[in-house]
């Protein structure tokens, strides 16, 4: 039955939910897992002609985010952040002109979803105008509607990044439809949608994984992958601990399995050489605020340079893009 279902992936064919529910449910260090894991960077370099990226968020504020999601600092019922506090336009610049300089492939700006639109606008307007014109620029903001969407591409980005989370609508007090509307309003507009099954805890069950891998598949990605949740000291979700690297590289390798050919991309964070090794082919640097981490500047504790995620993929045997990502085109 397992060779089937990764011949049947490996064909460009779709994969029921059942099929990724019993890939998701053989015992890790198996040799079934290994096969999975295998096939899933087999997969992951045929799509990308053997070529991983490396990505660079800049994060533009940190706030006691109404949202609340239960499992980010941001969020105000947490109380790691209880003072606002953001970045100026000249730090912005610099932030993403460094990650230029040091070779992202992809420049991500990132703001809390309460931060004000016309603001985030105005700030990427800046940021845009400061950087190479061939550098591809990605937003990582709220939900958003279909103007908003179409003033995001006006002011330069090629695309989003955007995700339906575990336990979106009971941990978070977003919907799941908002958030698929979302996909909906970016693909109208033009934008490439980039997602991932995120932020994954050891509580979640095979039907989740399957319910979110599944909408992953159906947001038709340029990539998709899977994140770990990392447990924020003292909040709710804390005491469920955190998922094992090596499971996690079990998951994102049935993920690739499951999402279909076009999606080029892989991604898993944060940055870890066995999940490079088993099939992510997409990895973020970081600098500026942080949902996973309770330091104000990200890059002075969990947040990777870009040099760094290089390291990680050579040491799992992959080859960098040179120049901007072709996971999102311009």
């Amino acid at each position: 039955m397992l060779d089937g279902i990764i011949g049947k992936s490996l064909q460009g064919k779709v994969l029921t939910p059942q099929e990724i529910a019993y890939l998701f449910e053989l015992p890790l260090f198996s040799e079934g897992s290994a096969k999975i894991i295998a096939a899933s960077r087999r997969k992951s370099e045929q799509v990308s002609d053997g070529l991983a990226e490396v990505h660079a968020q800049v994060g533009l504020n940190i706030a006691p985010c109404p949202k609340n999601c239960a499992f980010c600092a941001f969020a105000a019922v947490n109380k790691v952040f209880e003072r606002a506090s953001e970045l100026s336009v000249e730090e912005a610049v610099a932030a993403a002109q460094q990650f230029e300089r040091d070779g992202a492939n992809a420049v991500y700006v990132m703001a809390t979803a309460d931060y004000p639109f016309t603001k985030y606008l105005e700030m990427s307007r800046e940021i845009r105008s400061h950087l190479q014109k061939e550098t591809v620029l990605v937003a990582n903001v709220g939900d958003f509607d279909r103007k908003e969407a179409l003033q995001l591409r006006d002011v330069g980005y090629s695309g989003i990044y955007h995700a339906v989370r575990m336990g979106e609508g009971r941990v978070t007090s977003l919907s799941i439809e908002q958030r698929l509307q979302t996909f909906h309003n970016a693909r109208e507009a033009g934008l490439t949608v980039g997602t991932c099954l995120e932020p994954v805890g050891p509580e979640h069950s095979v039907e989740e994984l399957v319910e979110k891998t599944v909408i992953t598949r159906e947001a038709s990605p340029c990539f998709s992958g899977a994140a770990r949740r990392i447990p924020i000291p003292g909040t709710v979700l804390a005491p469920h601990g955190m998922v094992a690297e090596a499971r996690m590289a079990h998951i994102l390798a049935v993920v690739r399995l499951a999402v279909g050919c076009e999606t080029a991309g892989n991604c898993t964070h944060e940055p870890n050489v066995i999940g490079a090794a088993a099939g992510a082919n997409l990895l973020w640097a970081e600098s500026g605020s942080n949902p996973r981490d309770t330091e104000e500047k990200t890059e002075e504790r969990r947040g990777m340079t870009v040099q760094d995620c290089g390291k990680v993929f050579r040491e799992a045997e992959w080859s960098v893009q040179q120049g901007p990502s072709r996971f999102f085109p311009r």
